[in-house]
């Protein structure tokens, strides 16, 4: 059984309430170990609304933060690069939220698997209702 770290888009619709997603994850959490990025966490709490606060952070204290180290950094700068010699431009935060996971040996689950493209990510992608499928 994987282990799993979250994009931000998941956690996104989750505390919007978004049909299936909290469903989703009240399941990986009861099925496996789950993290978020430190980059996932800044998102998050950049984002939230005023009356969201106490929810917001009920939600990331459910998950374990893997802190951004010199090592994540590293390899987070080596995607952005190497990507980046094939024509794809990879965001910051996405190469550190892919960079954890690869470090890790964590399953990445996301709402845009487009984002990720390294084809040594494991990458499950949710669709409109919360449903998970391997990305093709």
């Amino acid at each position: 059984m994987p282990d799993y770290l979250f994009d931000s888009g998941i956690l996104i619709l989750h505390l919007r309430n978004q049909p299936g997603y909290p469903e989703l994850a009240a399941h990986l959490l009861d099925e496996a170990n789950t993290y978020i990025s430190a980059m996932t966490h800044l998102e998050i709490v950049r984002g939230m609304r005023d009356r969201e606060h106490a929810k917001t952070f009920n939600l990331l204290e459910s998950f374990e933060t893997i802190p951004v180290t010199g090592v994540i950094a590293d390899l987070a700068g080596e995607l952005i690069r190497s990507w980046r010699t094939r024509g794809v431009l990879l965001g910051d935060a996405d190469a550190v939220i892919a960079a954890s996971a690869l470090h890790d040996g964590l399953t990445l689950v996301t709402t845009n698997a487009r984002h990720f493209p390294m084809t040594e990510l494991a990458v499950l992608q949710a669709d409109e209702a919360g449903v998970l499928a391997p990305r093709l």
